[in-house]
Parts: structure tokens; sequence; C-alpha cells
């Protein structure tokens, strides 16, 4: 059984969510107190083991690149300026892990950009981390759904439970229990009505795939939009070999969406070690 050393991280999406403010800005850059979204979750898969980061991106993500690049005038002015705990970070931050960049020329669909990266990733299994989904776990996510992967060499995917009044914003799965949080999928169904759905158990943005999902979604075709939907792909893929589902543990923010990156802001700024007493003073007072 191969170690994963590889993530995809699909990034080429337009933010409409967010709009205006991600209009010449990428939503990954969106600062969540003072980190940009992308790098949670690119810190969360480095934790895990992640070797090799494919970044999947399109036009106006250039930020994203140099986020993670080096910054030889910005390195030099905080040399001379004495600021080194400032620039210990900013180098950290270039040095995390190995970048490849993929460029999908127009948004088709999460299928579609995995399927781009099909030449780079190559015939071994390989995570995919959406940067929408921020995890704050004692164990990183992905590092979990790893141990389930050498118990069950095959297709995981990330699922927690959500009210019934929401399976209409997530794909949803129909599974049998087999461990504890492990669970056998018998089908999958993106965005169901709540009286439709087979249960409440909605698939996350953390996904461990076997390299036969790109057979599958080449032979996916296009839906709504013309995008290719990873969940079609993963349907086709299902006929041919077992897939599994894993109830992490931790708690997700949909960072996607303007309440939820609102509620991780404030959560995460009060944990924030330099000012989260004072931060936790100032609500507790605040009167609206």
């Amino acid at each position: 059984m191969r170690e994963i050393t590889k993530a995809v991280f699909p990034a080429a999406g337009l933010g409409t969510r967010f709009l205006p403010a991600t209009k010449a800005s990428p939503k990954e850059m969106l600062p969540l107190v003072d980190k940009p979204l992308i790098q949670y979750v690119v810190e969360e898969a480095v934790s895990s083991g992640i070797e090799e980061i494919v970044l999947v991106t399109g036009r106006g993500k250039r930020a994203i690149e140099d986020h993670f690049d080096v910054a030889f005038e910005l390195e030099e002015e905080l040399k001379a300026k004495g600021k080194h705990k400032i620039l210990n970070e900013v180098q950290r931050i270039a040095n995390l892990v190995t970048f490849c960049y993929i460029r999908q020329k127009k948004a088709m669909g999460l299928g579609h950009a995995v399927l781009t990266t099909k030449r780079v990733v190559g015939n071994e299994p390989f995570a995919v981390l959406l940067g929408d989904d921020i995890i704050d776990a004692e164990i990183p996510a992905l590092r979990q759904m790893m141990s389930v992967y050498r118990r069950y060499p095959a297709t995981i995917l990330a699922i927690q439970k959500v009210p019934r009044s929401q399976t209409q914003n997530y794909g949803i799965i129909d599974g049998k229990k087999i461990d504890n949080g492990v669970y056998l999928v018998k089908d999958l169904v993106e965005k169901p009505s709540p009286d439709e759905a087979p249960s409440n158990l909605a698939i996350i943005g953390r996904y461990i795939l076997t390299p036969e999902i790109f057979t599958a979604l080449e032979q996916t075709r296009p839906g709504k939009g013309g995008e290719i939907q990873l969940t079609d792909g993963l349907k086709h893929l299902m006929a041919k070999q077992p897939i599994y589902a894993y109830e992490f543990e931790g708690k997700r923010y949909d960072a996607g969406d303007k309440l939820g990156f609102l509620r991780a802001t404030v959560e995460f700024g009060l944990k924030n070690r330099e000012f989260g007493s004072e931060f936790r003073d100032y609500l507790r007072k605040l009167k609206i």
C-alpha cells in the first residue's frame, strides 16, 4: 500500500458567494484573523504528511502563488528593520511544502479540476482538500482520514452530520456503519431535499482518492452548466470498487459562506494567543 504524499487543491473558482470582495482578489486569500484561508488548509496537509501540493488555479489567482513563494524584497526589508519574528514566519511559509501549479482555463466543476491533475498525480492515491472548509481539530482531519485509509485502502470521503434542513446544500451519502466513524458508502446523492435525503451525513471538503477516479471522471458526462461533478465521478467509481466515508473529529467552518466566515473569524480570534483575551473582553462589553 502506497503512502499518500500528494494533495490536490482546487482553487480556480470565482468566489461568487463573496462578491464584490472577490472581484479582484482570490477568495482563498481572504484573511482569517492573521492568515489567508488557504494557508490553514495547506498547514493541515503538511501536518498530515503531504509532501507535494498540486494547486489548480485560474485567472486572477496569482496572489496565491506569490503568498507561498519567496519574497526577497520583503525579507530584506524585515531584516533591515530587525523584525526577525515576522521574518521567520514569512520564510516558513515559503518553505512549507513543494507546490506545482496547474491552470484551469475555465471553471468547469470540481470533477474537472481534479481531472486536470491526472498527469502530475500519476498512478497513486492522493488527497483533495477544499479551501472553503476550515477544520479545527486536535489531530488534523486529513491525518485522521489517512489512518482510516491504512485500514480500508480505498477512496475515503470526509463526512459530518448536518441538520436535515440543510441537506440541499451538500452531497449526502447513504451508508452502512462498519467501524467507529467509518461507513461503507452505498449511494451518493447531490444536494437532495430534506424529504429525499437518504441520511444527514454530508460530504465535506476532504477526500482521499484512488487513481482510478481519473478514468471515472473521463467517463462522466458534464451536467448542469457544462460542469463535471466529482460526486458523479465517484458514483462511476463506486460501481468498480468500494468507497468509504469517515466522520472526522473536529469543528468545521464553511468559510466560503459569509456567515460561516464570520463565525470562524470570531472563534479563531478568541483562541488567538496574542489578543484573544482582550478580544473576549471586547465582545462581552459590546452593546448593539
